[in-house]
């Protein structure tokens, strides 16, 4: 072998080395995100004790996660920059970046708010809802009501199907519908409509207000949200009867609303973050529902001795008339009445489905727990 072909040998031996080691480098050093690290500031619209701070708390621990350090967001508990019902309004302003909320706390602004978590029930439960806002056109519905009919400068996603809101706590029992006439009842968004046709009236009260009202007799009877909440807050030391089951919330989600100028100022994986995480910690949300709430029922009625009661059939009745006549009126507004018709367009086909194919959980629950479920 020549001088110069083994000196090419060699060269070409370098350079294959060189770029299997270059290749190898690649391989074990993968690409690393240089996209700048933000923070944002997410304010809540519930005390720091109440479970859905834990559900916050189980979004942001999954986007923080997620992101490796470059996205953060810091959780901030109701009031700590902005009234809990008026975050809507921080969020569009800008004093606040996120929110962790639900559309109804602001349905005053509009009354379309409340069809996307507690509006009329058609028959669908919360799964089933959010199954409309992500598949069944719900969620392009919401970004008309937000850009081009209110106008604002929000970005939202939904998570967590809450389980039916009970009736509430209330000092004497109730027997039938007539028994909520003349009765002053905390309640929010359009269930306030709802009681008000049935002849109760109604406050619109946050939770950490709820119990202190009830003290001072500003109200006779409430409803919050599930056994967790209630109990947190000390439902059980101003009322002893508590009605499960309604039509008044029967589906609503949580609604986690960015600017969405700041949204939109964030890189695609951020972004991606942001959305993909609601989805996630809407299971995990769920998941922690099913163990609280229904840990907390016992405690309530084995501890506190609560009077747990079903909601007598004559309530359901009186709310699905009303509902009746607050959906005619409802439906004189071009967009709600599209929303409305699209839920029942959804409702007909999946619940049809769901109801149809479903098994006879209750028959199966009195076989192997004979006489619990009473009513």
């Amino acid at each position: 072998m020549t001088e110069s072909k083994a000196a090419g040998k060699t060269s070409r031996r370098k350079f294959l080395l060189a770029a299997g080691a270059t290749g190898a480098a690649t391989i074990a050093m993968p690409q690393v995100s240089r996209a700048q690290t933000a923070t944002l500031r997410m304010q809540t619209s519930w005390p720091a004790t109440d479970i859905f701070t834990d559900m916050a708390n189980q979004y942001v621990t999954r986007v923080n996660e997620m992101a490796g350090g470059r996205l953060k967001i810091d959780l901030l508990h109701g009031g700590a920059v902005v009234h809990p019902f008026q975050v809507l309004d921080g969020v569009h302003g800008g004093q606040i970046d996120a929110a962790h909320t639900v559309t109804v706390y602001w349905y005053g602004k509009h009354k379309a708010a409340s069809l996307f978590g507690t509006g009329p029930v058609f028959g669908f439960n919360a799964n089933e809802g959010l199954g409309w806002i992500y598949q069944g056109g719900g969620k392009e519905l919401f970004e008309e009501l937000q850009t081009e009919i209110m106008k604002l400068n929000v970005k939202s996603f939904f998570a967590m199907p809450m389980p039916t809101q009970p009736l509430g706590w209330f000092k004497k029992n109730i027997n039938s519908a007539d028994d909520i006439k003349g009765m002053k009842y905390r309640t929010v968004g359009l269930a306030a409509d709802l009681f008000q046709s049935m002849g109760a009236a109604v406050a619109q009260l946050p939770g950490g207000e709820i119990v202190p009202a009830m003290e001072r007799g500003v109200i006779d009877a409430f409803e919050f949200n599930n056994p967790t909440s209630d109990r947190r807050f000390g439902a059980q030391n101003v009322a002893k009867n508590y009605y499960l089951g309604s039509h008044h919330q029967a589906t609503e989600y949580f609604e986690i609303m960015f600017n969405r100028t700041k949204f939109n100022s964030l890189p695609k994986e951020h972004q991606a973050i942001l959305q993909y995480a609601a989805e996630a910690a809407s299971s995990a949300n769920e998941w922690l529902g099913m163990k609280q709430y229904s840990t907390d029922l016992q405690e309530l009625i084995n501890k506190d001795k609560v009077n747990v009661h079903r909601t007598p059939q004559s309530v359901f009745d009186a709310q699905i008339k009303a509902w009746d006549g607050l959906i005619a009126t409802l439906g004189q507004d071009p967009f709600m009445k599209k929303v409305m018709d699209s839920q029942k367009e959804w409702v007909r086909k999946v619940v049809y489905y769901n109801m149809l194919n479903a098994t006879d959980y209750r028959g199966a629950f009195n076989h192997h727990f004979p006489g619990v479920l009473k009513g």
